[in-house]
């Protein structure tokens, strides 16, 4: 009898053997269902043994094994080595590539009707008023669809289908994808643009992994580029699939439609905003190869695909493919992983490139293209940094006169203007006038946030909310709670003083929550229906508004503050994503941005367009420091309900660090973010060179400790938050 070792979705040692029953079709890959103490439980079998490894030992028998394909090797490799670099448990990673564990199944059925033009012997009003439904119906219905909308019972829809009115028939609750069409026109590509799309084409022909930067100006046109590359990938293989990955769930929902238009059909979406429904028919479809292009945001990277020839990581840039809870992991470094075992055509796409991809393509791992102009009559935008030390603005208020006066013009010339605020909320901190007690969320030292519109007090780290109270908690003082700072809400409500007859929105998680929110303000100002967006980061990235004009960065210096090492480059980044939404049309764009700091590299870099420049200054200084990308880093938090407890297992941890060359260990010392719901934090900062096996030292060290029960301890290789 054959043996399966099988690993399950679990923080478990090691994979465990069963035999396989002869009756039973398992091979290495297969979804099986085996027993594991008193429960059934899913799990992957990652080795077949031969007969010889049964002999001598009494098993546990494979329960079931899923209609699904098996895993592919390739990605039962990715889970691996993912595992590995994480320094995280494989069960935990198989546990990720299983989020929607309905789509092992085929699709429930579910009856629908059409109707077949025959009339029923028999005609009452309630049978009239189904027939007048389905006669102005474009698409099957159900019973209880058809009920409802007639205003009747679904025994008359019952009794029309045995009258021969109607025809039943069963149909997938989860039907397949529309099959996407390679061979639709695209847009007329520049020559810089058709070069590069050309050479895309041919690595995707070649059938083998290679790695691509496409360095684009904002509004360059990278994503008709690699619509070409799609396009070339599908059509020379009918079993290809591929993989976009975008940063924001908003980004997701503006380019679909983008996608709709080139190919036909909308691709395969997988993000956290989609239902249990949505997100079992993605991975479901994918897993049987039938969705051939996926579109969505990190996790969508731990999908079964059965033939991913194709990885696009779109923004590569942006700090949110970072995975900070639970698995630590950037997706965009996984992507070329995942892309060198699936041997597929990585695409890196982003009008500022993280210095870590610049430095690659520089040393030649990978290929780099670059579109250095808009096409057509656009251009980019003029950059005009407004030193607030000159022109400050007036007391109680955020935006100085040079760009109020800009935004009056733009107003009456007819165009949109965009303001920028990283800051959620109406104010990022409320204080009492009596007392100074600054309002924090219980067991933490995160400031709560004033939420006018819903007034509430939310703490955006844990999600904590409550009515904003009328009297001080600390002193008891009445009607004395202040919020100090400006967040979105608070610029809006500046602006409508400034500008009565502007209308006026919101563009934040807080006014987007969900794809019909997001599509309807993004729908609105392409429509030319705002005339002022103000937004944080979530309007920074692919949205294409053609009558934008003027955008106007309320504070540039936000993001520089803390000890963070890519807190100029991510500034950089992300106030030049924003600037670079002006002026992507006939019109002429330019940016204002209001800062205390007009002498910073990244200032200067944005004003000058000189992003080489600033970036040659980040290479130096972290060369020099020993800082990714030139050096590797790690991160250790631990946390315990008290400052005493988490200090002493801080102190044995550090005593079980192992020497290694070039390692260099600094901490423990307190987080920045030192108590986070009732529990006091540490954290450890490890610096190796590159060529040092940083996850093999932090595996080391790991498997020494033994902590207290009450004592948590989390792992970041390659940390982006500093928190």
């Amino acid at each position: 009898m054959a043996v399966a070792r099988i690993l399950f979705p679990m923080p478990l040692p090691e994979p465990f053997d069963y035999a396989v029953p002869e009756d039973l079709d398992v091979e290495e890959g297969s979804y099986v269902a085996a027993p594991l103490g008193k429960h059934q439980r899913l799990g992957i079998v990652v080795e077949m043994l031969g007969d010889e490894a049964a002999e001598g030992r009494t098993l546990k028998a494979v329960s079931e094994v899923y209609p699904t394909p098996p895993m592919t090797k390739a990605m039962r490799d990715f889970l691996a080595f993912a595992a590995r670099y994480t320094v995280s448990h494989p069960g935990h990673l198989l546990s990720m590539a299983l989020r929607a564990r309905a789509g092992l199944l085929p699709s429930a059925t579910e009856t629908v009707f059409t109707a077949t033009g025959e009339t029923p012997p028999r005609m009452t009003e309630a049978r009239a008023k189904v027939l007048d439904v389905m006669a102005a119906a474009d698409d099957p219905m159900t019973a209880a669809q058809i009920a409802e909308a007639a205003g009747v019972s679904s025994g008359v829809v019952r009794g029309l289908a045995e009258a021969g009115a109607l025809r039943a028939t069963d149909v997938p609750t989860d039907p397949p994808f529309p099959p996407v069409n390679p061979d639709l026109p695209g847009a007329t590509l520049t020559a810089e643009q058709a070069e590069a799309a050309t050479e895309l084409c041919a690595a995707v022909r070649e059938d083998i992994f290679h790695t691509f930067l496409i360095d684009g100006v904002t509004g360059s046109g990278k994503t008709e580029v690699y619509f070409e590359a799609i396009a070339e990938t599908l059509r020379g293989d009918p079993e290809a699939q591929v993989l976009v990955l975008l940063p924001e769930i908003a980004l997701t929902q503006a380019i679909l439609s983008r996608f709709t238009a080139r190919f036909g059909a909308a691709p395969a979406p997988w993000h956290s905003g989609l239902s249990d429904k949505e997100r079992r028919r993605t991975w479901r479809e994918t897993a049987h190869g039938r969705a051939r292009i996926v579109i969505g945001a990190r996790s969508a990277l731990f999908l079964p695909f059965r033939k991913l020839k194709l990885i696009i990581v779109d923004e590569e840039h942006d700090g949110s493919f970072k995975q900070e809870d639970g698995v630590t992991y950037h997706a965009r470094d996984m992507s070329v992983m995942r892309g060198k075992l699936e041997e597929a055509v990585v695409v890196l796409a982003s009008a500022t490139p993280a210095l870590e991809t610049v430095v690659n393509a520089e040393m030649g791992r990978y290929t780099r293209l670059k579109l250095s102009a808009r096409p057509g009559a656009a251009r980019l935008p003029d950059v005009e940094l407004v030193d607030l030390r000159a022109d400050p603005p007036a007391k109680g208020m955020w935006l100085s006169s040079r760009l109020v006066h800009e935004m009056r013009a733009t107003l009456a010339a007819g165009e949109q203007t965009l303001l920028f605020l990283n800051r959620r909320g109406y104010a990022p901190l409320v204080i009492c006038k009596a007392c100074g007690e600054r309002l924090k969320t219980p067991g933490t030292e995160n400031w709560l946030t004033e939420h006018r519109y819903t007034n509430r007090l939310v703490c955006h780290v844990t999600g904590y909310s409550i009515l904003k109270p009328q009297m001080c908690p600390h002193c008891g003082a009445a009607d004395s709670l202040m919020g100090v700072g400006p967040g979105v809400e608070r610029v809006a409500e500046e602006v409508r003083v400034l500008m009565p007859h502007a209308r006026i929105e919101i563009f934040s998680s807080d006014t987007a929550q969900g794809g019909d929110a997001t599509r309807g303000i993004v729908e609105r100002m392409e429509n030319g229906e705002i005339d002022v967006l103000i937004g944080t980061q979530i309007v920074a990235k692919g949205h294409n508004f053609p009558n934008l004009t003027l955008v106007g960065v309320v504070d540039a210096d936000s993001g520089m503050k803390g000890g963070d090492l890519r807190a100029g480059e991510r500034t950089y980044q992300l106030l030049s994503q924003v600037a670079g939404r002006a002026g992507r049309a006939e019109r002429p764009g330019r940016a204002l941005v209001q800062t205390y700091a007009p002498d910073n590299p990244a200032m200067l870099a944005l004003a000058d367009g000189d992003r080489d420049g600033f970036l040659q200054i980040e290479r130096d200084v972290r060369a020099e420091l020993g800082l990714p990308p030139f050096g590797r880093l790690a991160a250790v938090i631990l946390s315990a309900p008290s400052a005493e407890m988490v200090d002493q297992a801080a102190r044995d941890v550090a005593a079980l660090a192992p020497n290694g060359q070039g390692i260099e260990l600094f901490g423990p010392a307190p987080a920045p973010i030192t108590v986070l719901r009732g529990r006091h934090r540490r954290r450890f900062l490890v610096k190796s060179p590159r060529n040092v096996d940083l996850s093999a030292y932090m595996s080391a060290w790991l498997g020494k400790i033994k902590l207290p029960a009450a004592v948590r301890m989390s792992v970041d290789i390659d940390p982006y938050s500093f928190l």
